[in-house]
């Protein structure tokens, strides 16, 4: 899959979703690049929510807003014979959408999920589902 193959999927399933779920969002960023995953040699991010938070007292995030990013470099590492392209984009949009709506609510539930899924997967073993 080209890249703009890649965005013009995201942008498909993007537009799938109800506006309602994404209030608050400035909206969904492609990125050609792969973003490897600190400390974790041949692991990559596929996507990430990017929360800026509440202002600092420099006020260096005003503005900023909150977001959603994709990288289509670390979806072509993964990526093998008989990759879901489509499955895999979907289930990383809503995983990051997610996020967000849990940071308008206050909650952390799947930040604090993922940060114990990748604790295991630094121990050496794989995640576990669910949690």
């Amino acid at each position: 899959m080209t890249y703009a193959e890649f965005v013009n999927l995201v942008e498909r399933l993007w537009d799938e979703i109800p506006e309602a779920f994404k209030k608050g969002l400035q909206g969904v960023h492609v990125f050609p690049e792969a973003k490897p995953e600190p400390g974790l040699e041949g692991v990559w991010r596929l996507g990430e929510y990017l929360d800026p938070g509440p202002p600092s007292a420099f006020r260096g995030f005003e503005g900023l807003g909150r977001h959603i990013a994709l990288y289509y470099g670390s979806f072509l590492q993964v990526a093998g014979p008989g990759f879901d392209w489509e499955g895999e984009v979907w289930e990383t949009l809503l995983h990051e959408l997610r996020h967000h709506l849990e940071s308008l609510a206050g909650r952390d539930d799947l930040v604090r999920e993922d940060l114990r899924r990748l604790a295991e997967f630094r121990r050496g073993g794989p995640p576990s589902a669910g949690g």
